[in-house]
C-alpha cells in the first residue's frame, strides 16, 4: 500500500473552500494533516473560525488549525475580500455557532516550515487563497522551496480575462508581491487558473442531486450554496457556479485530470495590470538579461477532464 499523500490546504473559507476541504478529506489517496488560513473570501479571523466550524461538522477535530497572516507580504492593510460572492459569514450567512475548537499556537508559516522539515518531499500544499503564507514559509526558511513536495495553488488566469478585472484573477491581486516571490522560488508548483476552473461548472441540476442525496457535506453544502448561485446568476448569467478551489484540490490529488505546460511566471505588481499573470514558454531564448532570465520553470495547468472533476466531486460529497 502506498502512503498517503500528505496535504496541507491553505484556505479562506469560503462556500467553495467548504466543498474543497469535504473533498479533500473523502479523498482516500490524501491525508489532510492540517489547515492553514488566510484572507480573501473573508477576514483571517473569520477564515480560522470557518476552518475550524468545517473540521468540526466533518467530524475531524483532530486536524490542526493554524492561522495565518492578517495582512499582505508588504504589511499592507487594505485587504480584497470577496464577501459579496459567499456571504457576510463566508458560509453562505448561515450564521452557524462558533466553533469549540481554537487554532494552535504555531503560526501558519511555522507549521508550513515544520510540516516541510519533518517530511521533506512529502507534503503538497494546496493554495486556496492569496499566496502571503506560502511566502513568508519561503522567506524565513532558506530550505521551504526545497523540502516541499509540491505547492498546487488556485490562481491566475493565463490567456484569459480576469475575475476581479480584466487582467488579474482574485487570489493573485490578493498579493501580488507574495505571487511573485511563489512563482520564483524554485519550488515545484503547479498553477491552476481561471482558465482551468472556469471549464468546471456545477449545475443546478447537480445541485438538486446533492440536495436529494443523503450525504451529510451534501446537505451542509446545499445550505450554504445558495448565495453562491446567486453571485454567479449575476455576475455571470450562469445557472450553474465555478468549481475553482474544489478543481484544484483534485488536481493535487489526482495529476491525471489536467495536462500542463512549463515555463516561467512572473505576476505584475504595480499598475492597471496589478495581479496579471504572464507566461513565458522559454520557446526563444533572448539575448538581453532581463526579469524573467534565470528564473525557474514552474507549471502551469492548460486542459482539465471536466467531466471527471465534477463526477468525483459529486460521488464523494455523496457518499458521506
Amino acid at each position: 500500500m502506498a502512503e498517503l499523500k500528505k496535504i496541507i490546504i491553505d484556505t479562506d473559507p469560503g462556500i467553495d473552500d467548504a466543498m474543497a476541504i469535504f473533498l479533500a478529506l473523502e479523498s482516500p489517496e490524501v491525508e489532510v494533516i492540517g489547515l492553514t488560513t488566510i484572507y480573501g473570501n473573508v477576514y483571517t479571523t473569520l477564515a480560522t473560525r470557518n476552518a475550524l466550524h468545517l473540521l468540526e461538522i466533518a467530524g475531524r477535530t483532530d486536524i490542526p488549525v493554524a492561522e495565518g497572516s492578517h495582512v499582505t507580504i508588504t504589511k499592507g492593510t487594505k485587504l480584497r475580500i470577496a464577501d459579496f460572492v459567499h456571504g457576510t459569514d463566508g458560509l453562505g450567512n448561515q450564521n452557524f455557532p462558533p466553533p469549540k475548537g481554537k487554532p494552535i499556537e504555531q503560526s501558519a508559516t511555522e507549521f508550513l516550515t515544520e510540516q516541510a522539515s519533518l517530511y521533506p518531499g512529502q507534503v503538497t500544499v494546496v493554495a486556496l487563497g492569496p499566496l502571503t503564507n506560502i511566502a513568508l514559509a519561503i522567506q524565513s526558511d532558506p530550505a521551504f522551496a526545497k523540502n516541499i513536495g509540491q505547492i498546487v495553488l488556485l490562481g491566475g488566469a493565463f490567456a484569459v480575462n480576469g475575475n476581479v478585472n480584466p487582467a488579474a484573477e482574485a487570489n493573485i491581486f490578493g498579493d501580488p508581491d507574495a505571487a511573485d516571490i511563489v512563482f520564483t522560488s524554485g519550488a515545484d508548483v503547479l498553477a491552476v487558473g481561471l482558465n482551468i476552473t472556469h471549464q468546471v461548472v456545477l449545475t443546478d441540476c447537480d445541485r438538486d442531486k446533492l440536495a436529494q442525496s443523503n450525504g451529510k457535506f451534501a446537505q451542509y453544502l446545499c445550505k450554504i450554496l445558495d448565495v453562491y448561485f446567486g453571485y454567479h446568476h449575476d455576475a455571470y448569467s450562469t445557472k450553474g457556479v465555478y468549481l475553482h478551489d474544489p478543481t484544484t484540490v483534485l488536481a493535487a490529488v489526482d495529476p491525471s485530470l489536467i495536462t500542463c505546460v512549463e515555463g516561467v511566471v512572473r505576476v505584475q505588481t504595480i499598475g492597471i495590470t496589478r495581479g496579471l499573470t504572464l507566461f513565458y514558454n522559454k520557446q526563444k531564448r533572448f539575448g538581453e538579461v532581463t526579469e524573467w532570465s534565470d528564473k525557474p520553470s514552474v507549471k502551469v495547468a492548460v486542459t482539465v477532464d471536466a467531466p471527471a472533476v465534477v463526477k468525483l466531486v459529486m460521488e464523494r460529497l455523496m457518499k458521506s
